[in-house]
C-alpha cells in the first residue's frame, strides 16, 4: 500500500512539474475577414512560460462575439449581420486575467464571381509580364 501512495504522489509531482502555464494568448487568424452565413476557425495560440507557443481551443478558451454563436473555436455569423466588423473576445479559462479581444472585418465582396478556366490562367502565365520589357 506504502508503495502505490508514493507511486502515485511520483505520477502527480512529475506531471505537474511538466506542465506550462500560459502566460500571453494571442489572434492567429488565418485569414483577413470573415464570411457570413459559414463556420469562421478562430485560432488562438498560448505563448507557454518557457517560450513555446502553443495552439488553444475551446477546452483552453472561452470565446464570445458582439453577433454569432460558437461552436468550439468556430464562429457562425449570421447572412442577416449588417456590420462590418464583429468583435471577438478570447478569455484563458485557466486564469481569466489574460484575455484579449479583437475586431476582425466581414467579407464584403460576394461568392458570385465566376473562376477562372484553367486555359485562362495558363495563358495569363504565358503572357509575358509588361515590367520584363520595361528591363
Amino acid at each position: 500500500m506504502r508503495k502505490l501512495i508514493l507511486f502515485l504522489a511520483l505520477i502527480v509531482i512529475c506531471t505537474s512539474t511538466s506542465a506550462q502555464k500560459i502566460d500571453a494568448i494571442y489572434f492567429n487568424l488565418y485569414t483577413d475577414s470573415l464570411k457570413k452565413g459559414f463556420y469562421n476557425y478562430i485560432n488562438i495560440d498560448g505563448k507557454a512560460t518557457n517560450g513555446d507557443w502553443l495552439p488553444l481551443d475551446s477546452t483552453h478558451i472561452i470565446f464570445s462575439a458582439n453577433t454569432g454563436h460558437f461552436k468550439g473555436n468556430d464562429i457562425f455569423i449570421d447572412s442577416s449581420y449588417k456590420a462590418d466588423t464583429i468583435k471577438v473576445k478570447a478569455i484563458l479559462r485557466a486564469n481569466p486575467a489574460i484575455w484579449k479581444e479583437m475586431t476582425i472585418y466581414i467579407r464584403k465582396r460576394g461568392f458570385d464571381e465566376p473562376l477562372k478556366s484553367s486555359d485562362e490562367i495558363l495563358n495569363e502565365y504565358r503572357r509575358p509580364s509588361r515590367n520584363k520589357n520595361k528591363q
